[in-house]
């Protein structure tokens, strides 16, 4: 049975050392980040979400506006969406296809799909919304405590697993 661990970081800086160490563990198609496009600045974001519709994605290397960096490449399958709620997001990984199907109901209702409680995805939504950068990693029960304490070892606050 496939488990979510969660965890919030402060900067990008630290979701990427994250995200590398969690493909250096055998890790790599399960990871998603989320961030808020706080960047964002009327055609400026639709220029960069188009530019992801055009073929380019965060896994070929292309970073959208910059705020992901180098998460470039080490997330799979990427996506800048515009979430109730939050505003402009850039969704790299599985999540992606997840918020693009969920957008009347948020980041929170997205997370629903994947054994998150309502109040936690919310709690979730509301921190990436002020700033911070949501990584996740959907696993197997044998897993989960690698991936936690991966996340932990490299920064991230608030590490749940559901």
């Amino acid at each position: 049975m496939l488990k979510t661990v969660v965890g919030l970081f402060n900067s990008r800086e630290q979701a990427e050392k994250a995200v590398s160490a969690l493909r250096e563990r055998g890790f790599h198609e399960e990871i998603s980040v989320v961030a808020a496009d706080h960047e964002k600045t009327g055609g400026n974001f639709q220029q960069r979400a188009g530019q992801i519709d055009q073929g380019n994605n965060i896994s070929s290397g292309v970073t959208t506006g910059g705020l992901l960096g180098g998460l470039a490449g080490l997330a799979m399958g990427a996506g800048a969406l515009v979430i109730p709620g939050i505003g402009p997001i850039l969704a790299a990984g599985p999540i992606a296809g997840v918020l693009s199907g969920a957008a009347t109901g948020g980041l929170a209702g997205g997370l629903i799909d994947w054994g998150i409680p309502a109040e936690r995805g919310q709690f979730f939504e509301e921190q990436v919304k002020e700033g911070k950068i949501l990584a996740s990693v959907r696993t197997e029960d044998t897993k989960i405590n690698d991936a936690a304490s991966v996340m932990r070892d490299n920064g991230a606050q608030n590490v749940e697993t559901h």
